[in-house]
């Protein structure tokens, strides 16, 4: 399996969340409401997990993910247990073009560090045990750069971002050994902090430093938290511009940042949305290095379940080709399905037809 992991990102593949079951739903909202145990929580939670791993490997992906079934958000409940951090219910959620999200985020209580009992760890842990050597087991964590969002530093304890970013680098580093301890050897990490970067209007980030400086800033925060990645072991980004059922949170090509994160970042991959006219042209990959970290293309869209036209699949590819090797080039969709438990806008039967879709393309176009 090792040999394989190597070659991930796959032709193939996947951001990582999937579509809660109804069963999942309801459980979701009694433990909500006081009603159910979180233990008993955990165990549905799981159930439900061997079931995606099979159905996964069955429309076959090589990559497998939990879904993020054992979380409520693709971000906060992963950030909520450093130590130093604490989860918490702001005045308002995020705003989203057509909707304000559920009114939830993280913010700091002390100086951060790495916690030794993450439960992401024991997730990990039970995703390579159901998977049994059948796949690849991907795992799915918020990038370090999520920290650098508005409302997460704490002025009181750090009296610089570059500060911060020291300990922040720590606590990834300490993590991506934990993950590396427990047999994960593809890893990602997924970064709207970054995307935004790219965008006009600097969403989820208030600064009195310039945008450069904060996309150096972010660079360095990466490649700092890579510099213990072992040589067995991929780690790709996720650049997104946010998923909140069907909707989505900023615009903007990846122009403003290609030439120093796509040309220096120095990850396995690049998972990058491309499914709509928001996300601009494929211009940006020409500052990703020959030879270098793959690009996995979003063409595909999680928020609806119509199957796009191969044609048109295959001329998008065929262009990106135009600024980056086609031997460099994967495919995916934009995003996850369900980057909360709310999931998006189609049935659990559309977004498995549209990952074995995407599955038989590539097929088609890499053999």
């Amino acid at each position: 399996m090792t040999t394989i992991t190597k070659t991930a990102p796959f032709r193939a593949d996947h951001v990582g969340s999937l579509l809660r079951p109804a069963s999942l739903h309801e459980a979701i909202a009694k433990y909500r409401k006081g009603n159910l145990p979180y233990d008993e929580l955990k165990e549905i939670q799981r159930s439900e997990v061997k079931r995606i791993v099979d159905k996964q490997i069955e429309v076959g992906l090589t990559a497998v993910t939990d879904g993020e079934f054992q979380r409520l958000w693709w971000h906060t409940d992963f950030m909520e247990y450093i130590n130093g951090v604490e989860g918490y219910v702001p005045e308002q959620g995020y705003q989203f073009a057509n909707q304000v999200t559920d009114a939830y985020n993280v913010r700091l209580t002390g100086k951060v560090s790495w916690n030794e009992n993450h439960p992401f760890i024991e997730d990990a842990k039970f995703l390579i045990k159901q998977i049994d050597g059948r796949a690849v087991p991907k795992f799915t964590i918020p990038s370090p750069n999520q920290f650098f969002n508005t409302g997460i530093i704490g002025e009181e304890y750090y009296a610089s971002w570059d500060e911060f970013a020291e300990d922040i680098i720590k606590v990834y580093q300490d993590a991506v050994k934990a993950f590396y301890d427990v047999g994960i050897r593809y890893l990602q990490f997924d970064d709207v902090y970054i995307a935004g970067l790219s965008s006009p209007n600097l969403p989820f980030a208030e600064s009195d430093q310039d945008r450069q400086s904060l996309i150096d800033l972010a660079l360095k925060v990466v490649n700092g938290v890579l510099e213990v990645k072992p040589e067995d072991m991929q780690i790709t980004t996720h650049l997104c511009r946010g998923n909140y059922r069907s909707d989505w949170a900023f615009s903007g090509s990846y122009d403003l940042i290609a030439p120093t994160l796509f040309a220096k970042e120095k990850v396995d991959g690049f998972f990058l949305e491309y499914d709509d006219e928001r996300s601009g042209d494929f211009q940006a990959l020409k500052h990703i290095p020959r030879n270098g970290a793959k690009v996995v293309i979003g063409v595909f869209t999680s928020k609806n379940g119509e199957l796009e036209d191969k044609e048109e699949i295959k001329r998008r590819i065929q262009e990106a080709s135009e600024f980056v090797p086609l031997d460099q080039i994967c495919l995916s969709p934009q995003c996850g399905f369900a980057s909360t438990h709310h999931g998006n806008e189609l049935s659990e039967e559309q977004q498995w037809n549209k990952l074995k879709y995407i599955v038989d393309i590539s097929k088609e176009i890499w053999g």
